[in-house]
């Protein structure tokens, strides 16, 4: 995989470079709530700029129906983009039409454009080679080379992700080549402990990835709704809590399997509940108990772990050489249950060893609560790119850029 070090070795002024960007960031109306994303590209496209390439910046934004859609315009990223940068960026308002040609002509060397939401052209995400191929040509003839920084959509086999780097001399940004340099400490380069906490909603997202890490991390913590699956595989009543019933087989071998491999399986040993779903909007005090694990009512559902899981799960985490953590503990978007999130970041900040953040909901977490994002190894730009890497699985982005 070249980089983008050897093409600014090479030289780009006046070249036309075509940065594929991850700019998918959350909303509301027109605000920016996590500019996270954004600032990671800000390095590369900066260099490129100061090298005096006419920098044309793309990416998709949420999930429009292949046709455009103001709610998921790229304008409110295009402008933060350029405070970032200290400069204006020019906007385009399509992707390959008029407004985009008339844009990227207009660049002088060293300026920025961003091109409109690559998903409002069907073309992007269309399971049709033919398509797809047919919106990357019409992307290839903005640019000279290409550059791949959009980490969080490498797992897609996308037009501007794929099918574009074949059709121009293609290098991995900044960003992507420290996402593979950290993942590479994850799979081919380990220290132990080797330490994975996994939580998020659903376990079914999880599961090839905890099958790879059953044989390979030294020790698994769970928490997040998928806990409640877990709980229940080993008999206990889990109340009204998240339950995903289908995959009780899965994790019951999973508990089998990690018994008889060595690793370490650590579950809650309590839990917060209550018998509502807290309000999101308001905040509203949501007055939860916390009881054993085991003992959970049959009308409450779990809604975050409790002070002793926090404790243990913090004591798991002390001696850790190498931490990977992806998904939430609990509701952390509401405070009465975001304490055993911020347990578990607390954990990986005192950690001595490398410490990951899975992107995702836990980087937005770790925004959200307000840690310094320097006091981790590092906070990963894409939650589901990462997962699957760690999976196993070939990513067609990165495998387009080896090429």
């Amino acid at each position: 995989m070249k980089t983008i070090d050897e093409l600014l070795s090479e030289g780009v002024a006046g070249k036309r470079v075509f940065v594929r960007a991850d700019l998918n960031v959350p909303l509301d109306g027109t605000t920016i709530t996590d500019d996270g994303r954004i600032r990671a590209v800000v390095p590369t496209v900066k260099a490129l700029a100061d090298a005096g390439a006419r920098v044309i910046v793309a990416s998709h934004l949420g999930r429009p129906k292949g046709a455009p859609d103001p709610a998921f315009s790229l304008a409110p990223a295009a402008a933060r983009l350029g405070e970032l940068l200290g400069t204006d960026v020019a906007f385009a308002e399509d992707t390959v039409g008029t407004s985009a040609e008339a844009t990227v002509s207009g660049l002088a060397d060293g300026r920025v454009a961003v091109i409109e939401n690559l998903r409002f052209n069907a073309g992007e995400t269309s399971k049709d080679d033919a398509e797809r191929a047919a919106f990357a040509d019409r992307l290839a003839g903005l640019a000279d080379v290409y550059v791949g920084d959009g980490f969080g959509a490498v797992h897609r086999k996308h037009a501007s992700v794929f099918d574009l780097p074949k059709r121009l001399p293609h290098y991995a940004g900044y960003l992507i080549a420290t996402e593979v340099g950290v993942l590479k400490k994850l799979t081919d380069d380990v220290r132990r402990p080797y330490v994975v906490a996994l939580g998020g909603a659903k376990v079914s997202d999880k599961l090839a990835v905890i099958d790879q890490l059953l044989g390979k991390a030294d020790r698994l913590l769970i928490g997040g709704g998928m806990a409640y699956t877990f709980l229940k595989a080993k008999g206990y009543e889990v109340g009204i809590s998240l339950l995903q019933e289908d995959q009780l087989p899965a994790v019951q071998e999973y508990i089998e399997r990690a018994e008889k491999n060595g690793v370490e399986l650590v579950l809650p040993v309590d839990v917060l509940v209550a018998t509502e779903f807290p309000d999101l909007k308001t905040k509203a005090p949501a007055n939860p108990t916390t009881v054993a694990a085991d003992a959970i009512p049959a009308d409450q559902e779990g809604l975050d772990i409790g002070p002793e899981t926090r404790k243990l799960y913090a004591s798991k985490l002390a001696d850790a050489a190498t931490v990977f953590w992806n998904g939430p503990m609990g509701v952390f978007e509401h405070p009465d249950y975001a304490e055993g999130t911020k347990a578990v970041a607390q954990a990986l900040v005192d950690a001595p060893g490398f410490t990951v953040v899975g992107g995702g909901d836990s980087a937005a977490a770790v925004r959200t609560l307000g840690f310094d994002e320097n006091a981790f190894g590092h906070i990963s730009t894409g939650g589901g790119a990462s997962l699957e890497y760690l999976e196993g699985k070939t990513l067609p982005g990165l495998a387009a850029l080896e090429d």
